[in-house]
């Protein structure tokens, strides 16, 4: 399929949740549909709660395998939630895959505070470097291999302005959530090469259904696992400092990367607590 679409059926399914009506889409037959790592019927969930979209909005797609990705918000009555959206389209045309992820922060055992949903113009224009599909998803998963058990090792390549986004909060190079959590006064690898993720046991399931080459986006899913039986750690300037996570926790997570000249520019990330070690129903399939 075509980007435009891939976007056309993104706009349908879109228009279709924020008036509640699963029904007026073409799904193919035996789609699967999830929210929050669970699969549930078509309907249910968050088509039975919204209120509306919010206005962020950052849609890519890739062609080769019919998948289109967007990162917005939906608004419940309660609050307004970074939302992940993954659709995979079969070649009639049809919906044969929807993978959500809705960060509720009133279910969350970690609250992000301020949270914040703006525009980033460095997501949407077109490498000036463009590498392989294959290297994309490389660097991609460095990514994830620099932060499983992260020992100031690098394992993929960072532009030295790199920034990264998760749940709505700058989490590199700012300031005022340094306050809370210092590390994010850092840049990314700054932050890795200072050992400051020990604490992430696994980086398991990991999954990069969509790669758009054309935009240099790669959007990956997986889990980190904590056990929770590192109590405190030495980072790689010999400081030692206790770990944030005490007791068997997990997170699934969607991470979108922006890659241009060999390296990541860019992280969208969002993420959610579920059971610890929770499998995937899409690692079934």
């Amino acid at each position: 399929m075509t980007r435009a679409e891939l976007y056309a059926v993104l706009d349908r399914f879109l228009a279709a949740l924020n008036t509640r009506d699963p029904h007026a889409l073409d799904w193919a037959q035996g789609a699967h549909h999830s929210e929050n790592n669970v699969m549930l019927e078509i309907g249910d969930g968050v088509w039975g709660t919204i209120d509306r979209l919010g206005d962020y909005q950052l849609r890519f797609a890739d062609v080769k395998t019919g998948q289109v990705g967007y990162f917005g918000t939906v608004i419940e009555p309660i609050e307004e939630s970074a939302f992940t959206l993954r659709l995979g389209v079969n070649e009639a045309g049809q919906i044969a895959e929807c993978e959500m992820l809705i960060v509720r922060q009133s279910d969350s055992g970690i609250k992000f505070e301020n949270c914040r949903y703006w525009d980033k113009p460095i997501l949407h224009r077109e490498p000036e470097e463009p590498v392989s599909r294959e290297e994309m998803v490389r660097l991609s998963n460095g990514y994830f291999d620099t932060l499983q058990r992260n020992d100031g090792t690098i394992h993929t390549k960072f532009h030295p302005d790199c920034n990264r986004v998760e749940n709505g909060v700058q989490t590199t190079r700012n300031p005022d959530f340094a306050k809370i959590v210092p590390v994010s006064a850092l840049g990314c690898e700054e932050q890795f090469r200072m050992g400051n993720y020990r604490y992430d046991d696994d980086l398991r399931a990991r999954r990069f259904p969509l790669v758009d080459e054309e935009r240099g986006l790669v959007l990956a899913f997986g889990f980190i696992d904590h056990s929770g039986r590192l109590r405190e750690f030495q980072l790689t300037d010999g400081r030692t400092v206790k770990s944030p996570v005490l007791r068997p926790h997990s997170f699934y997570i969607s991470e979108l990367f922006k890659i241009d000249h060999g390296m990541i520019e860019q992280i969208e990330a969002n993420f959610i607590t579920v059971p610890y070690r929770m499998p995937s129903p899409w690692d079934a399939l």
